[in-house]
Order: structure tokens, then C-alpha cells, then sequence
């Protein structure tokens, strides 16, 4: 630029020494005028300088950002990948969960209407159950109820079979020793009298204390209507050998029995529907018939008391 100036110069001198005041004046407006441009220029330049430096700031500043801004989007495009490929992965594994959750679903339903169908037959069986145990408990305790009265008659019966005994026992007494006893069994009340204080041998006819024994037996008795009273005739083995009245020991062991019968029908109080005489003749003996002791045994009159059990049947029948 200087050497430019220079040159403008000495060409100027130059010239002014060569050309007129005129043509002077002119090269020299026109010198400054080039001079103003070249100003002009030069700041225009530096303007234009200055520009481009702020330009290539900005550009590079732009430039910095766009970098950074690709670098980010790498990175964002990076995670986006590692998230989609998990998401794929999670995808996958929730569709593969989701097949056999559903397969698991259908299968446990189905496992859970069988067992519900199970446990309604199981409900239903055990309401039948409940009821039939409930129709057994009440059964049960009817029948407890029946047992329970049953024994209570039973044991009612018992007191009052033993109170017979001990009645006839005192009613008796005179006669116990005498060929006479008194025994409770089985729940009977049974009362032997040996012939020697009712017959005399080979006969049905009873004696005076034979009588008198039947008689007293007859009061208690009387006041027992609820007693059946059965009537037996024994004898020994030994053949009867009487008038020809008798057929034998059955023959004559069913008069006796027939006679105490007769004897107990005069009290009017004895019911005679609670009177049985039956003959066992020698098939029912006690004792030996080996020896006179055990033969007199064997000859004897059984009274044998029971109690009436239509009270009991009825109980009976209905458990």
C-alpha cells in the first residue's frame, strides 16, 4: 500500500511539472477523489474484516454447538437403541410370559372347576352326611330315652320282685325250715314247697298246713295283681303205683299243681288269668334221685312269680 502511495506521488510530480494548472487541478481532484475511495475502501475492508472475524467466531461457535449437538444426538440415538433393544427384549419375554401365563391361567382354571366341583360334592355328601348324623343322633337319643325307661322299669321290676320275696318270706316264716324256701333268680321270685308239707304219698290231696302255707302265700299274692303265677308239680322217679284215677308221676305231678291252683282261686282277689298249673312230673328234678334226701327234694311244688313284661315288650318294641 505504501509503495502504491509512493508511486501515486513522484507519477504526480511528475505530472504537475509536465502538465498545465488545468489539467494540474483535475489529476489533483481526482487524486483525492481516489484517495476518499481508497478510505472508503479500506474501511469498508476492515468492515468487511471485522464481519468476517465475527462470522468465523459465530461459524465456529455454530460449529462447537453442532458438534456437541451431533455428539448429543449420538449418544441419544445410542440410548435409544440400548432402550429399543431392551424393549424388544422385554417385549419377547412379556409375549413369551403372557403365552404361558395364559396356558397357566386356563390350565389352573380349569384345575379350580374341578376342585369347586369337588368341594360342592364334598359340601353336598357332607350336608347328606349331617343330616343322616342328625337323624342318628335322634334316633340315638330315642332310643337312649327308651333304654333309660326300660331300665328304670327294669329296676322297678326288680324292687318289686325283691319286696314280693320279702313279703312271702314274712308271710311264710312259720313255714321256712319245714320243707318251705323262698328264693329271688333270674328276676322271679320262686317259692318250693316240699311234699311232706302239702301231700301225703301218692296223693293230690293237700294237707291241713300244707293249706294253711298256700293260703297266706294266696294274701301276698293278691296284692301283687301284676304277677303271673305259674303252678309246677314235681316227682321223683320212682313209678306211681296208686289207683288206676292216675296214668303216673305226669298225671299225678299235674293234680297237685291243680290243687294249690284251686286252693289260691278262693281268694276272690287272686285274678285267675294269672294262675297256670302245669305237671312236670320226674323230668325236672333238683337233686339226685339216688337218695331218699335227694328223692324228697325232687317232690315238691313249685310257685314261680313273674312279673308281667307287657310294659317291657312295649318298650322293647320300640327301640
Amino acid at each position: 500500500m505504501i509503495k502504491k502511495m509512493s508511486l501515486i506521488a513522484v507519477i504526480t510530480t511528475l505530472i504537475i511539472s509536465c502538465v498545465s494548472p488545468k489539467v494540474y487541478k483535475e489529476l489533483e481532484d481526482k487524486y483525492t477523489n481516489l484517495k476518499k475511495e481508497h478510505r472508503q475502501l479500506s474501511d469498508d475492508n476492515e468492515s468487511l474484516q471485522n464481519a468476517k472475524t465475527k462470522l468465523e467466531n459465530s461459524l465456529k461457535e455454530l460449529q462447537k454447538n453442532y458438534d456437541e449437538t451431533v455428539a448429543k444426538r449420538d449418544k441419544l440415538q445410542s440410548d435409544y437403541n440400548a432402550l429399543k433393544a431392551n424393549y424388544d427384549n422385554l417385549t419377547a419375554s412379556y409375549d413369551a410370559l403372557e403365552k404361558n401365563s395364559s396356558a397357566a391361567i386356563a390350565e389352573n382354571s380349569k384345575k379350580n372347576r374341578e376342585l369347586l366341583a369337588q368341594l360342592e360334592a364334598k359340601e353336598q355328601a357332607l350336608a347328606a352326611e349331617n343330616t343322616r348324623l342328625e337323624a342318628l343322633k335322634k334316633q340315638l337319643e330315642n332310643r337312649s330315652n327308651r333304654v333309660a325307661e326300660l331300665e328304670a322299669v327294669i329296676a322297678a321290676k326288680d324292687k318289686a320282685m325283691t319286696d314280693l320275696k320279702n313279703a312271702i318270706s314274712r308271710a311264710l316264716t312259720d313255714f321256712e325250715g319245714k320243707g318251705l324256701t323262698v328264693e329271688q333268680r333270674n328276676g322271679k321270685v320262686y317259692v318250693s314247697m316240699e311234699n311232706k308239707l302239702l301231700f301225703s304219698s301218692g296223693s293230690w290231696a293237700v294237707g291241713s298246713n300244707g293249706r294253711q302255707a298256700v293260703q297266706q302265700l294266696g294274701v301276698v299274692l293278691a296284692d301283687n295283681p301284676d304277677i303271673a303265677i305259674l303252678i309246677e308239680g314235681h316227682t321223683d322217679n320212682v313209678p306211681y303205683k296208686g289207683n288206676s284215677q292216675l296214668s303216673g308221676n305226669w298225671d299225678l305231678s299235674t293234680k297237685r299243681a291243680t290243687a294249690i291252683v284251686n286252693i289260691l282261686r278262693e281268694n276272690a282277689n287272686i285274678n285267675p288269668e294269672n294262675l297256670t298249673a302245669a305237671g312236670r312230673g320226674e323230668y325236672a328234678p333238683i337233686a339226685t334221685n339216688d337218695t331218699a334226701e335227694g328223692k324228697a327234694k325232687n317232690r315238691r311244688i313249685e310257685v314261680i312269680l313273674t312279673p308281667k313284661l307287657d310294659e317291657l315288650t312295649k318298650l322293647l318294641s320300640d327301640i
